[in-house]
């Protein structure tokens, strides 16, 4: 337990899609002062090797928890959590918590038996996501199609870029298409930039559909582990980015209604 009451919960995500997981946080703790982590220099992960990911996810967190002294570290992305928790676990000494799919909340949900599961590549091939589908929905079907093109939609549109709804229709065809598609009722957003697009993936699936993600748990697992600890929110909250990308600029109103007014590259 740390004794300094300003020390930072670290959010760390390949881009902005941990700010559903910052505004889930922020319903339970909004008290907790926060640093927020965009590596937007590696985005996107999901179409990176492992080897890849799990080198530069633990190599930057290592370098930030040195820095910037965080209580706890959160990392709100499916990809690298599925591939690089064990091994940040390993290296860090503060807590990790960490981001993976809902397979387990869906199964319960599912009237039907038939559960989408859309991600990135590189997520929806993890022997992770196998071994929750063994654990949690064994007797249910469990339909997986990675969406890197809903990583872009997402980013473009916390830019205010218009999207095409045809992204969207895109991804609800490829699962629908599979075999059994037609009867699935429950949709895991395996990649935190989704929730940010939810109200888009639900016109293109069309009624009967419901949408899960790991966010309030997520909260929740974060709230347990500073149980008790003492919150001291005196300055504004940071992001910081890893490259300084021309436009980036065009996400600070997204990030500034997520509580982010300070903005800096790391």
């Amino acid at each position: 337990m740390t004794d300094d009451p300003t020390a930072p919960i670290l959010m760390f995500d390949s881009g902005v899609g941990g700010l559903s997981v910052l505004n889930a946080m922020r319903h339970v703790l909004p008290q907790a002062p926060v640093i927020y982590v965009a590596d937007n220099a590696g985005l996107p992960y999901g179409q990176k090797t492992e080897a890849e990911i799990a080198a530069r996810v633990s190599g930057l967190l290592g370098r930030l928890t040195e820095r910037l002294h965080p209580r706890l570290v959160c990392i709100a992305c499916n990809t690298a959590s599925t591939i690089a928790l064990t091994a940040v676990r390993d290296v860090l000494e503060v807590p990790i918590v960490g981001t993976v799919p809902a397979i387990k909340p869906a199964a319960a949900m599912t009237q039907t038996g038939v559960i989408g599961l859309l991600g990135t590549e590189a997520t929806i091939r993890q022997g992770y996501v196998d071994r929750l589908e063994v654990q949690f929905a064994t007797g249910k079907i469990l339909l997986r199609h990675g969406a890197p093109e809903l990583v872009a939609a997402a980013e473009a549109q916390l830019r205010g870029e218009a999207v095409d709804p045809a992204v969207f229709a895109r991804a609800a065809l490829a699962l629908r298409s599979m075999p059994g598609g037609d009867r699935i009722d429950t949709v895991v957003l395996a990649c935190t930039h989704f929730p940010l697009i939810a109200g888009q993936l639900g016109a293109a699936f069309g009624p009967g559909v419901r949408f899960i993600d790991g966010a309030d748990g997520i909260a929740r697992r974060i709230v347990h582990l500073t149980q008790g600890q003492a919150f001291d929110r005196r300055e504004a909250d940071l992001a910081l980015f890893t490259r300084n990308d021309p436009g980036l600029a065009e996400l600070y109103p997204a990030l500034r209604a997520s509580g982010l007014a300070r903005f800096n590259v790391f």
